[in-house]
């Protein structure tokens, strides 16, 4: 985080490229529009992003509350989803003279373009706006892909034509994964779909999350990549086997498969001892169904040949997924909340 001096001067020069101030402390979609906007770093300045939350648009304080909550909401606009890829950010609180400033610094992404919602916002001096197909092809050349993760590299030997269902990207992967006004604009080819999209590398050759999501055949590439389902009459797995299944395919298709086998081996009952009869679930449908779509989705793909396995006992259900937990979970805190991304405040001057 910026030092009070180089901060104030900072301020001092002015919203720009890099510096955006708001006197409001509420409007969410402005505060991802300039997170996202600073992370892209269209100029290429290489600087971190200051967006300054309790100025007004001259500079001047503007009395805004800057409490222990706003600065919880401002460091969770990093991973509530909308902000993708997730952002490199610090939130902090700090006193300019007689003014209570709540600042996020956010770095420029190494692998741009970021989007809020599908939508890619850049600035450009004191202009905030939605990036034009070009600008957005400039940006998806600034990706620096030596450091890209796993998911996001290139698959050797894979091509687009012989290997991605494209009917399914266009009908199906293009509507969720871009907005409707901004698809009614697009003049792009395929091509740029695919690279903007993070489903095609540099060399042209389709991304892991492509070849998973899109593939024709995924296992060919990703012998792992399937899930294999097992039905135990007692409650250990040396117990007879009542019914078993691989679901195989691309991702939507193995997890559609996934919640009808979970239909089929959920019982219910009905439970008239009342004046309201109540329908009796063996499992909660929702809670399993979640649970097999992280198993899937955040499986580790790329040092595992083994499937995703669900075994069925009488007495549970046992849901075991390659890998291990994601970034710091692990079992001491798997479940507790995580602390907002902020700093203590600085010291009053």
């Amino acid at each position: 985080m910026l030092g009070d001096t180089e901060l104030i001067g900072r301020i001092e020069g002015g919203e720009s490229d890099r510096v955006e101030f708001t006197a409001s402390t509420t409007d969410l979609d402005k505060f991802r529009q300039a997170i996202c906007a600073f992370a892209n770093d269209l100029p290429g300045s290489g600087e971190a992003g200051l967006l300054l939350v309790g100025l007004r648009d001259d500079g001047g304080c503007a009395g805004s509350t800057i409490d222990d909550a706003l600065l919880k909401t401002l460091g969770g606009l990093r991973i509530d989803g909308k902000v993708l890829p997730f952002p490199v950010m610090e939130v902090a609180r700090t006193r300019l003279g007689d003014c209570d400033v709540a600042v996020v610094q956010v770095e420029p992404s190494d692998n741009p373009p970021m989007k809020v919602d599908g939508r890619c916002w850049i600035r450009t001096g004191l202009r905030r706006a939605q990036a034009t197909a070009e600008e957005e092809r400039r940006l998806t050349e600034k990706r620096r892909w030596g450091t890209i993760p796993y998911d996001m590299q290139g698959v050797p030997g894979a091509t687009v034509e012989a290997d991605l269902d494209m009917r399914v990207f266009e009908n199906d992967y293009l509507p969720c994964a871009v907005s409707p006004e901004v698809l009614a604009e697009n003049r792009r080819d395929r091509g740029e779909q695919l690279r903007a999209l993070r489903l095609m590398a540099p060399n042209g050759a389709p991304t892991v999350t492509a070849i998973l999501v899109l593939g024709r055949d995924p296992r060919y590439w990703f012998p792992g990549a399937y899930l294999q389902f097992v039905r135990y009459g007692g409650t250990a797995v040396t117990d007879e086997i009542l019914d078993h299944a691989e679901l195989s395919g691309p991702l939507p298709e193995q997890l559609r498969e996934a919640d009808r086998l979970l239909r089929l081996n959920i019982s219910h009952a009905l439970d008239t001892r009342g004046e309201r009869h109540v329908e009796e679930r063996s499992y909660p449908y929702e809670a399993l169904r979640e649970l097999l779509r992280n198993a899937a989705i955040h499986r580790n793909y790329e040092n595992s040949h083994t499937p995703v396995r669900v075994s069925w006992l009488a007495d549970r259900v046992e849901i075991l997924s390659p890998g291990s937990t994601f970034g710091e979970v692990g079992r001491d805190n798997f479940g507790r909340e995580r602390p907002p991304t902020a700093i203590p405040p600085s010291p009053k001057r």
